[in-house]
């Protein structure tokens, strides 16, 4: 990993998002995109306080402008999953030239180290993760980002629509500075893996997996019909038939898994059953699968939920 630096640093000018004020702030751009401003300089760039305003110039465009002041420039940029627009100004237009070079210099450096980390060959120390159609090459901005539909520890669910087809997916999208602490890099990467090689239809499906500099992107099909649980929750119980029914659609996903990919599936439980828009079951989540077990092995590590534990687990 390439240390992080600072690239450039100085007060600007910067208009409230808000409140339309112009209020001088001190700015620091890093390496890694980051570009973060403070009411005073800091006194040391070592031990950085919280800072006042915090984005990346990741995949940025950059505008110069003469309004609503001289030596304007204006940052757009995608910050998480919105699209923001971020206003300054300096004193003289070679001010604004310098800060504008630095940031369209850091933000092509991003773009490269991605397209290089993408075309590397896979390697689990570096969380790689490939696609599952290695001719296509997918980002962050092939996307509309329209609503969450989850969150959890190591990241968020996001319903995108596919710009190119208009088709709507699931993206997960997970930290990896908090799966690395987490130490969840094998659990991704088995799930990446999962899925990439199962197509069943009572299991999720993946469409493209990819990544940046900081985060690993799932882009799966969109089970709109919710979680099982939610729908059992509701109705209190079901009926023998329908029970009969999502259990028939569970089985066969995990019999395809079991005889057919040698993939022991260990988090069997309410939430991690969707349904899709006709009502059909979808398993989702294989970070706990175990791969590579062959008929008539047995597990005995303990993990999963404790609600739904298995009653031979505890013997």
């Amino acid at each position: 990993m390439t240390n992080v630096v600072i690239v450039k640093e100085g007060w600007l000018h910067k208009r409230g998002e808000y409140i339309k004020t112009w209020r001088p702030r001190y700015f620091l751009l890093k390496s890694d995109g980051t570009f973060i401003g403070y009411k005073e300089r800091p006194q040391d760039v070592d031990q950085l306080e919280t800072p006042l305003n915090n984005f990346s110039v990741a995949q940025c465009q950059l505008m110069k402008t003469e309004r609503p002041k001289s030596n304007t420039f204006i940052i757009r940029c995608l910050q998480w999953t919105t699209v923001i627009e971020r206003t300054f100004h300096v004193e003289t237009p070679e001010e604004r030239e310098e800060w504008t070079k630095a940031i369209q210099a850091v933000a092509e450096g991003l773009h490269k180290q991605e397209e290089e980390m993408m075309d590397s060959s896979p390697d689990p120390m570096d969380m790689e993760v490939y696609l599952t159609k290695p001719r296509l090459k997918v980002t962050m901005h092939d996307f509309e980002y329209l609503k969450l539909l989850g969150k959890g520890t190591f990241g968020k669910v996001i319903l995108v629509k596919e710009k190119a087809t208009g088709r709507y997916y699931a993206m997960k999208i997970l930290k990896k500075e908090v799966i690395v602490a987490k130490d969840e890099v094998a659990h991704t990467l088995t799930e990446n893996r999962v899925l990439q090689n199962s197509k069943h239809p009572f299991l999720t499906g993946l469409k493209y997996s990819f990544q940046t500099h900081d985060r690993l992107c799932f882009v799966m099909e969109y089970a709109n019909g919710g979680e099982l649980f939610f729908h059992l929750s509701r109705d209190r119980v079901f009926s023998e038939e329908r029970a009969r029914f999502y259990g028939a659609e569970i089985v066969s996903a995990l019999d395809y898994l079991h005889a057919e990919r040698n993939v022991v599936y260990r988090d069997l439980k309410l939430e991690n059953l969707m349904l899709d828009k006709d009502g059909h079951i979808k398993i989702t989540d294989f970070g706990l699968c175990k791969e590579g077990i062959k008929d008539g092995a047995t597990m005995k590590t303990f993990c999963g939920t404790p609600e739904y534990l298995a009653p031979e687990v505890l013997e």
